[in-house]
């Protein structure tokens, strides 16, 4: 339903056709944009002219200031804002109509030549323009200081309008998307595409989203990790490969969880966990040099140095040192028991993977500089292979970085008989009620059976690294448009 302001644009659409001006033309030919601009005549001193150089600019009207037979007004485009002069001299009956049917919102194309103004300003005079699209809905004035954040990323089109600040952070995000590639196509890597709708979702322990293929009248899920694909690769000979997409856990919603979020898993033949660890120091210190030009960074007001190498703790040593608790040598009756001694929440926790996990949770703040947690319980790792040294632990990691979970790694699991009685006993956990417990998935075993080489593997969570690189408070900020629940 159109309000007050927005029926008057609209009926300024329709005089606009009455008199013959499209509102919604098809093309316009641009020769610069903004940056190309402010580089080409950054020379230009005040008072500058050069009528001869012509220049051919488009973008939306965000400021007009008319001063009788003469406007002010800036456009902006993708790379930023310029400023246009236009005089009656243009025609008095082209310049009445600019001043009438130009608004703030707008899209107008300009033609003219740049001069700097007595004010410093590069300026295009306008000698054409053309009005390349009609705005009915008028931009807000106070957006920034909205108290409903959600109002910023549910309208998120229109924070990119007028929020420089959160263009900036998207833009940025991409920036490390591309770092990440190109980094991992430097090593060799080769970018592999699996399947996002699968039979059987596995790969992590979390609760899927559930659908269903009418073609073959079947229950499908939207994955919640590619690892179980890609190591099938590692099976078929690939011996290094990534992959950078979507997945989706039907879980909370909070300030570092969205229901989708993009990861980037990564196998390695012949490489193990500590191989891993030598990686992801490199990659994350090499993305942040490439995208932010240094590797000590700001978060949230703390300094951040993600020089390698980092700090590396294990699970064991940092449970017994915050709770006094040995988780080597306890029972699971006596871990529960620790639990309701310290009034620690049991609800959920269906088994002593689940136990250990929320003991991690409760101590994981206070990993602020890069800290890779490792050697986790067997119980807790059904993907991880064996410890070589220490029973009951597998070999694997966890990267944190100002209390964010960032990284999870293994040496892969690659013994099929060992996998067989992993997975059976994630099915015993589901049947107790954990819904997260992973499935048997009798073809990866069989792949399995085929033969795989020692495995190095690693998923980083994109969207969690792109929050400590541009300093994003909430993972909303770095998602172009984060999963809101939908309005009445």
């Amino acid at each position: 339903m159109l309000n007050e302001v927005m029926e008057q644009r609209a009926e300024k659409i329709r005089e606009l056709r009455n008199r013959g001006i499209a509102p919604y033309p098809y093309r316009f030919e641009r020769t610069h944009t903004s940056l190309q601009f402010s580089n080409l005549f950054a020379y230009l001193e005040s008072g500058d002219v050069l009528e001869k150089e012509k220049v051919s600019m488009a973008g939306r009207v965000m400021a007009k200031r008319v001063h009788g037979k003469s406007t002010f007004f800036v456009l902006q485009d993708f790379f930023g804002k310029f400023q246009c002069y236009i005089r009656v001299n243009i025609g008095k009956e082209l310049y009445e109509s600019f001043k009438e049917d130009v608004e703030i919102g707008d899209f107008v194309g300009v033609k003219g030549y740049p001069f700097r103004s007595h004010t410093g300003e590069l300026t295009v005079y306008v000698e054409e323009y053309k009005l390349l699209s009609k705005a009915i809905r008028t931009l807000p004035e106070k957006w920034h200081g909205l108290q409903n954040i959600e109002k910023r990323y549910r309208k998120r089109y229109v924070d990119l309008i007028v929020n420089e600040e959160a263009k900036d952070i998207l833009i940025n995000r991409m920036k490390i998307v591309k770092a990440v590639r190109d980094h991992l196509d430097s090593l060799g890597f080769l970018e592999v595409e699996t399947p996002i709708l699968q039979s059987i979702y596995g790969g992590a322990s979390a609760k899927p989203f559930k659908t269903h293929l009418n073609a073959l009248d079947m229950d499908m899920y939207l994955r919640i990790a590619p690892e179980l694909y890609l190591k099938r690769l590692i099976v078929g000979g690939f011996e290094k490969v990534y992959e950078i997409g979507r997945c989706f856990r039907n879980e909370g919603i909070s300030y570092k969880h969205n229901p989708e979020f993009t990861s980037v898993e990564l196998y390695q033949a012949y490489a193990d966990y500590n191989d891993m660890m030598e990686l992801t120091e490199n990659l994350v210190c090499e993305v942040a040099r490439r995208v932010l030009g240094k590797t000590k960074i700001e978060y949230q007001g703390v300094e951040v140095d993600l020089t390698p190498p980092w700090r590396r703790i294990s699970v064991v040593d940092i449970i017994e040192k915050r709770f006094g608790i040995d988780i080597l040598d306890i029972t699971d009756e006596e871990l529960e028991q620790e639990f309701v001694k310290r009034d620690i929440e049991t609800q959920k926790l269906y088994n002593r993977g689940k136990m250990i996990e929320k003991l991690i949770d409760l101590v994981s703040d206070e990993f602020i500089q890069p800290t890779f947690l490792i050697d986790h319980p067997l119980a807790m790792s059904p993907l991880a292979k064996k410890h070589r040294d220490r029973e009951g632990l597998t070999e694997r990691f966890e990267l944190f970085i100002c209390g964010q979970e960032l990284a999870n790694a293994f040496s892969e699991l690659n013994d099929p008989i060992d996998q067989r009685e992993r997975f059976l006993k994630q099915m015993e956990y589901k049947e107790a009620g954990d819904e997260e417990a992973q499935l048997m998935d009798e073809d990866f075993v069989r792949a399995l059976e085929y033969g795989m080489p020692p495995t190095g593997g690693l998923g980083i969570g994109i969207d969690r690294l792109a929050m400590i690189l541009t300093n994003a408070k909430t993972i909303k900020d770095v998602i172009f448009f984060p999963t809101l629940k939908v309005n009445g």
